[in-house]
């Protein structure tokens, strides 16, 4: 308590009867003696009064410092102080509409962090946008599927209309985003105006849904009824050609039986393939867009695959020439998927290299310059020594159903032109890259780079 608050309230309150007395004693109304003891009784009567009242007044001020902290503390030990009735029973108020306020705080503190939470676990990614069209928040989903491309998902032409719509028209809009990058996806974007704002100055939410995989089933269905029917025709067509004749003119005839059924196998037998690579790419292209999570060790699982083709190579009077780098990490891959990409082109090699060639078979690190990505990853790569490919061939290898229409074909029928497709498609989920190089006369090297996430190098 400061004296001199003191002092000036037993001045105020004291001044004007002290002013009083010292009149009526100037003018002798009252004697010297009578009027002192009068004076006296005033200024201890208002210092008094002073003191309890200047208490009160700073019992009064904690109790308001502790409402506006929220200190609990300082609440109860404040509003036990005060002596006159009105300011206690002030005091007493203040403390109530201090708890119930934070009461209501902690309440409302608790829905928000529910609100967070749930926004932060919905399966769709959503962002919350200012006035200012700059992204506040954005949840889980939303940094796992767009990590540091969504500022660049926001600046898409279709996206930048359907937010400006909504902040002109104060209504939700719609969108159809194709995203090229960091694959190729299909999303549905709804950008819902929030008024009243939020608290953080959210005033829009972004919801993006991935409409990839339904767009992919779509034309999975579409493609599949059309390649289908169309590779499977004439297949189809010499199967019903050689039942009918061994129906009339070769019913009776044991040879020409013996060699149509074979020939019909061998067409059975590419349509069986057809169709398996067919499914194969569908499955495929349905998950494109969904990057793997699974650890693997690309060496030990390319060592496994290449024990499967010690027949075909000894059979042809091949040798597999293996140039793997000690120490390589493990990469963030499907493990199926990528045996397939081995079986694939480890099988042309197999088949378009020449008898009693060389299949090389090299994983390692790419060299600090050249064509491949700057981040760190791993080159997988198989070469051949066969009769190559045209260069004008070679941008259309991985075309569906597209085949080389030279002495690769001839020498080695039964294709199905899917094979370089399915590994273009997995690299792409894979977010890896592909590149083929050949030379007529001098074979064919097919390199896939692969990404090692958070490898130091």
């Amino acid at each position: 308590m400061r004296p001199v608050r003191v002092i000036s309230v037993t001045l105020a309150v004291g001044g004007i009867p002290l002013l009083c007395l010292g009149v009526l004693l100037a003018t002798g109304s009252v004697t010297l003696t009578p009027g002192l003891l009068a004076m006296l009784v005033v200024v201890v009567f208002a210092a008094l009064l002073a003191f309890v009242w200047v208490r009160d007044m700073e019992a009064l001020a904690r109790t308001l410092r502790g409402a506006v902290l929220e200190d609990e503390t300082a609440l109860s030990r404040a509003a036990a102080v005060p002596r006159l009735p009105e300011v206690e029973q002030l005091a007493r108020g203040i403390e109530r509409l201090s708890r119930a306020h934070a009461a209501r705080a902690t309440e409302v503190g608790a829905l928000l962090r529910a609100n967070v939470g749930i926004i932060e676990r919905l399966p769709d990614p959503l962002l919350v946008l200012g006035d200012d069209r700059g992204v506040r928040r954005a949840n889980a989903a939303a940094r796992a599927a767009f990590g540091g491309d969504i500022a660049a998902v926001l600046r898409h032409p279709g996206m930048r209309e359907a937010i400006e719509r909504a902040f002109s028209q104060r209504s939700t809009q719609t969108a159809e985003l194709s995203l090229p990058v960091p694959t190729p996806r299909e999303v549905q974007a709804s950008v819902i105006f929030l008024d009243p704002p939020q608290a953080d100055g959210g005033r829009a939410i972004v919801v993006l849904s991935d409409r990839t995989r339904d767009r992919a089933v779509e034309r999975m269905r579409a493609d599949f009824v059309a390649n289908a029917s169309h590779e499977l025709r004439t297949p189809l067509a010499s199967l019903m050609g050689f039942i009918q004749t061994l129906r009339g003119p070769a019913a009776d005839d044991p040879p020409a039986q013996k060699r149509f059924l074979g020939i019909m196998a061998e067409q059975a037998e590419r349509m069986n393939r057809l169709i398996d690579d067919l499914l194969s790419l569908s499955r495929i292209e349905l998950v494109e867009h969904q990057a793997p999570s699974e650890q693997v060790d690309l060496v030990e699982l390319a060592r496994g695959m290449m024990a499967g083709f010690e027949p075909r190579l000894a059979e042809r009077q091949m040798r597999l020439l293996e140039e793997i780098e000690a120490d390589l990490p493990t990469i963030v891959a499907d493990a199926d998927q990528l045996s397939q990409v081995i079986s694939n082109l480890v099988d042309n090699a197999v088949k378009y290299g020449r008898d009693g060639g060389t299949v090389r078979l090299s994983i390692g690190r790419p060299p600090s310059s050249g064509r491949w990505p700057g981040r760190p990853g791993l080159v997988f790569a198989v070469a051949d020594d066969g009769p190559g490919i045209p260069r004008s061939e070679v941008p259309r290898l991985t075309e569906r159903f597209y085949r080389v229409d030279k002495a690769r074909s001839r020498a080695s029928p039964g294709g199905t032109g899917l094979g370089l497709s399915i590994v273009r498609h997995i690299v792409n989920r894979h977010r890896g890259q592909l590149t083929i190089e050949s030379e007529e006369g001098h074979g064919s090297r097919f390199s896939i780079w692969l990404p090692i996430p958070g490898d130091p190098g």
